[in-house]
């Protein structure tokens, strides 16, 4: 079993911390703390990257780093699910180019997150060698 498990405290306000169990963030509104959407967005990310970089030391393809870019729109309607979200993935330096594109393709199918997304928002992505 691949049990999780974190903790949210807030004041009486929009202001608290979610513990994890290697890290605290701050999360509310205000300067210096994460709002929900962008913990989900950065959790798409994270896992996205995970995967990513699994499939490429299978595929033993190197590279010096990765950034995206992950937008996103919400809906107007309730609940105000995501609409879209658009991933601009851009990896550095790579050893060779040939199956990058091919491994980010399946990190969005093998990454639960993007998957969970994916049931409620249209998601698209762009790859860049950089």
């Amino acid at each position: 079993m691949d049990y999780k498990e974190v903790k949210l405290e807030f004041t009486n306000r929009f202001e608290g911390n979610l513990i994890a169990p290697r890290a605290v963030v701050k999360v509310g509104g205000e300067e210096g703390m994460v709002a929900p959407y962008d913990m989900l967005l950065g959790a798409l990310g994270s896992c996205l990257y995970s995967t990513f970089l699994d499939i490429m030391r299978k595929k033993k393809i190197g590279f010096e780093k990765l950034e995206m870019v992950i937008t996103g729109e919400k809906r107007t309607e309730v609940p105000t699910t995501l609409k879209w979200v658009k991933i601009e993935a851009s990896v550095f330096a790579p050893e060779k180019e040939i199956g990058i594109d091919q491994a980010f393709k399946l990190s969005t199918e093998y990454c639960s997150v993007y998957q969970t997304i994916s049931h409620v928002a249209e998601m698209s992505y762009e790859v860049k060698i950089v």
